[in-house]
Formats: structure tokens, sequence, C-alpha cells
């Protein structure tokens, strides 16, 4: 799935955090009257009528002003204008039109995106009659609201998702399996990239965050096509020094949005890290595929046991996705890329494994009788049947008499079950509970 991206900008104190939190419906940037709290740009997920968009919050941007930090946010706030697809210029019905929001109104034409002008701030949109002022930007109508208090919210969603772009139906990808690799930066995504193509299509250097943005590549592997997506790799916040790096944060998270399967390439030297866990688990969370690849296994000093208590510290960093083959690989000589990319065939079809209605009705069937379904205060959870509904993921429907008696556990034990019969390597299967005649 494409996400669009909303980028929300204008002059400081004009309410774009405010507007930021009402879109995506949490209190997730600060907001204070005060100038230049918003420092670096934020992002969260927001929805409306069934979009689904990334929404960009950033620092407010004074051209004419020359410091330090507020350098840094008009270069953050340039980085989130290009890669937006829809841009939220938002203006101060209060205040009035100012030289500012003029500057800012050129930099946005320039920028040959799709720009929504709305005003904000207006609480009794009949007693204003500054807002004509705001037509000399070149932008159209601006779109009323008052962020504080909600008003004109919904009118403003319904213009913004009308731009955002519609999902690409090309035939001649239905059949291409996009593949993401992800991981820290410097852990050999571009090389491991460069060696499955035969050819030096990506930068390699051993310096972090080379790539900075999502690259796509195409390759056709034993009849199989492919469309392989190297991102820049996401790094603890305090070592973020450049504004490009945090850009490419979202970027990372579009490609993950974008693909079937993503590998998550993890550096043998190091190990699984803190940031390793968060991309996996955003990629876990959004039901992609996942293989676990450990790159430069090559530089490592081996021992009989090393294998296995690498495997141990693996599955227990990763325990939220135990369904993830392991391969040790070597990107520089190309140690086992083959068995990767065998395990990658083996993993996208597992991700579009359909199994028949009375075939899964005879395992969970056996399941109930292995083990019977919870109960609490005399009541008994029962199980009557289920359908697979789905796949990429797999996701199945599995009805019963009341949602209440259902325990996790169960559900892990039903889920254990349904891979112990058809495997599911590499992927993630999603149980949904429903009450019979609901």
């Amino acid at each position: 799935m494409n996400k669009g991206i909303l980028c929300i900008v204008g002059r400081p104190n004009v309410g774009k955090s405010t507007l930021f939190n009402r879109i995506v419906g949490k209190r997730i940037a600060i907001t204070e009257d005060k100038p230049g709290v918003t420092r670096d740009r934020i992002y969260a997920e927001g929805e409306w009528l069934g979009n689904h968009f990334t929404v960009i919050d950033t620092g407010g941007l004074e051209p004419e002003k020359e410091d330090t930090i507020m350098d840094n946010i008009q270069r953050q706030a340039q980085i989130a204008i290009e890669t937006a697809d829809v841009i939220l210029f938002v203006t101060d019905g209060t205040k009035g039109l100012t030289s500012t929001d003029r500057e800012i109104a050129s930099i946005l034409r320039r920028s040959g995106n799709e720009v929504i002008l709305t005003t904000n701030k207006i609480d009794n949109p009949d007693k204003n009659t500054d807002i004509y002022d705001f037509y000399e930007l070149g932008f159209g109508e601006p779109m009323i609201i008052s962020s504080e208090q909600g008003l004109g919210i919904g009118d403003l969603l319904d213009e913004i998702v009308k731009h955002f772009p519609k999902e690409k139906i090309e035939s001649d990808e239905d059949d291409v399996t996009k593949v993401t690799l992800i991981g820290k930066p410097n852990v050999g995504k571009s090389s491991l990239i460069n060696n499955i193509l035969g050819e030096e299509r990506v930068i390699v250097t051993n310096i972090p965050g080379t790539t900075r943005d999502a690259i796509d590549s195409h390759l056709e592997y034993n009849d199989n096509k492919y469309i392989f997506i190297d991102t820049a790799g996401l790094r603890r916040k305090r070592s973020i020094n450049e504004n490009v790096e945090r850009y490419s944060v979202i970027r990372t998270l579009t490609a993950v949005d974008r693909s079937d399967v993503c590998i998550l390439v993890i550096d043998a030297l190091e190990g699984v890290t803190e940031q390793d866990t968060k991309i996996a688990g955003y990629a876990h969370d959004n039901g992609k595929a996942m293989i676990i690849a450990i790159n430069k296994w090559d530089l490592v000093d081996k021992e009989n046991t090393t294998y296995r208590e690498f495997e141990k510290n693996i599955r227990e960093s990763l325990g939220f996705m135990i369904y993830a083959p392991i391969v040790f690989i070597s990107a520089l000589t190309g140690q086992r890329i083959p068995k990767l990319m065998d395990l990658l065939n083996l993993v996208n079809n597992n991700y579009s494994l359909r199994i028949s209605t009375g075939v899964l009705n005879d395992i969970i069937n056996q399941a109930v009788l292995m083990k019977q379904p919870p109960s609490e205060k005399g009541r008994k959870c029962k199980v009557y049947y289920g359908t697979q509904v789905s796949v990429r993921p797999p996701t199945f429907i599995i009805f019963i008499n009341d949602k209440e008696l259902m325990h996790f556990s169960y559900e892990r034990y039903l889920e254990n079950q349904i891979r112990t019969h058809f495997g599911f390597s590499g992927t993630p299967i999603k149980l949904e509970f429903r009450q019979k005649g609901k």
C-alpha cells in the first residue's frame, strides 16, 4: 500500500502542531503559545474515510530570519516539502496576511507540489473580514478552520485526501514481488543488493547513511520477478545529526509499506540492536513477510556452538517474529546468497498460501480435541469453525460463541497448530475471532 504524504508548513505560531494533533488524533506534537517550539519534523500516521497517509509537522518558517536554529528548521521543512504529495499551508486568520506568508508562498509555488491553503484560528467565520487578503497568495480560496476548536477539520480532510495519488494499477507488476531491505546503517544492505544484482547499482562505502533515499532495482531470478528496495538505515535518535537523516526514516517506513517481503539485515559483529527491533516491529505490525539475514558472518570467529548461540540470541531479541527464517550470509563474498534467494521464494509463496475451509476445520477440530478452549465462571468458550478470508498475510476468521472467553494463550495455541500443519515460514498469520451470528 502506497500511503500519501501530507506536509504541514507555515510561519511560527500559526497553529501547525495543534492541527497536526487534530489530524492524527493524538497529542504528539508539542503545542505551546511560543514561536519555534517544533524544531524537528515530527511524523505520524493519519486516516480519513479509509485513506491512510503520513503526516509531517515542521518547524515554523521565517525565510528572512538568519540564525543557526532557523536555518536548520528551514532545511528540514524544505526536505519535507520535497517529499510531500500534498502541502498544507497554514496561515493565521487573527494576524492577517504577513510578508513571511508571502515569502513562504513563493517557496511553495516553486516546489510544484499540490498546495492547500488554510487559514487557522477562525472561531467565527462570519465576523472575519481579513480572510480575502489571503487570495493574494495565489492558491485559491483559503479553507477556514479552527484547529483548537476542531471547526472545519472534516471539510479540510475531505479536500486533502482528494489530492493524494491514487493507487497505480500496473499490470506488468502484478506478478512482481517487492522486497525491502531494512536495518541499521552500514550493515551491508547496499552491498547485498549489488551482490544479488551482480552489478554496482547502489553506492557502497563504509560511511553510515550513504543511502539516503529508497532505491528500486528490478531482478528476474529463477523465473521469479522481484523489485529490491534499498533503504537508508535507521539510527538511534541521538545519532541523527543531519536533517536528511530524519527524512530517511519516513522513506524507510514508506518503503516497508510498499513491500511484500522485508529482509532484516543484521551485522553479525554487533548482533540485534534496539533499532533492529523497532523497524522489524513496524514491518511485523504491518503484516509483512520477513527474513532475517545475518551479514558479515565471514568475519565472525566461530566455535562449535557459535551458530546455535547466535540464533538463540536472535530469537530471544525478536521473539515477536519467531516465524522468520534466519540465514547467515556474507554480502562481500557471496556466501549463502543463493540460499537467501531460495528462502525469498519460499517465504513469498507462503505469504500467498491459501488453505481450503475443509482442511482448515479438520485442523481446528483436532486442535480443540487435543486442548479444550478456556472457560470462565462456568462458561466455556466454544469454537465452531474457521475460514481463510485473505492472503498477504494469510488471514483467518474463527467463529466462537463469546469473544470475551477467548484467551490470548489459546489464540497462540491455535496459531501454532495451523503453523505446525502448514508451515507458513516467513509470514505472519492473523486470526480474527467473531461471535457466531454477529
